[in-house]
């Protein structure tokens, strides 16, 4: 059975990124990091092997977010413009930089629950049933908020959203 700490900090990326989807600020998003990987070490015996890693130390993110949020009652801040993105030549780099700061601000446009949820789905690839347990909501609900949020971003970012048929 792999180590859990080794495996806690394997997922260290993607508690980053949700954690900047959450604060949209990142030096608060590593704040909120540290203080996830303090507590999940904390209560390491808490989580049961075999179920999803990944999902309960989302929960413990966006917990300890709203845990935040309610006793500074503050906003969060908006993301950092600095994006590094490669490319093999400039105008490759400009379009990359273009594309992905007009991603960023129709992403801030969302709702946060709708963020966190195109973020979870999305980015890091986790189940419906998985982002369900994260955020502990109903698995419809993880399902109509990301059809919302990629109907609102393909709007946002001048594209026809694709509808699934239904088999």
């Amino acid at each position: 059975m792999p180590d859990f700490r080794h495996e806690l900090v394997a997922r260290l990326p993607r508690m980053r990124r949700f954690a900047l989807t959450l604060c949209r600020s990142p030096h608060e998003a590593e704040d909120l990091v540290q203080m996830a990987v303090e507590r999940a070490l904390r209560h390491e015996a808490s989580w049961e092997v075999g179920t999803s890693l990944d999902s309960w130390l989302y929960r413990i993110l966006q917990n300890l977010w709203r845990d935040e949020l309610r006793a500074h009652r503050r906003k969060a801040e908006p993301l950092d413009e600095v994006a590094e993105l490669m490319g093999e030549d400039g105008r490759e780099v400009t379009m990359n930089t273009l594309q992905w700061a007009e991603a960023r601000a129709a992403l801030r446009t969302l709702a946060e629950d709708q963020r966190a949820v195109l973020t979870l789905v999305v980015l890091d690839g986790l189940s419906y049933q998985d982002a369900a347990d994260a955020l502990e909501v109903p698995i419809g609900t993880v399902m109509s908020r990301l059809s919302r949020a990629r109907a609102r971003m393909a709007s946002l970012l001048g594209a026809e959203p694709k509808l699934r048929k239904a088999t």
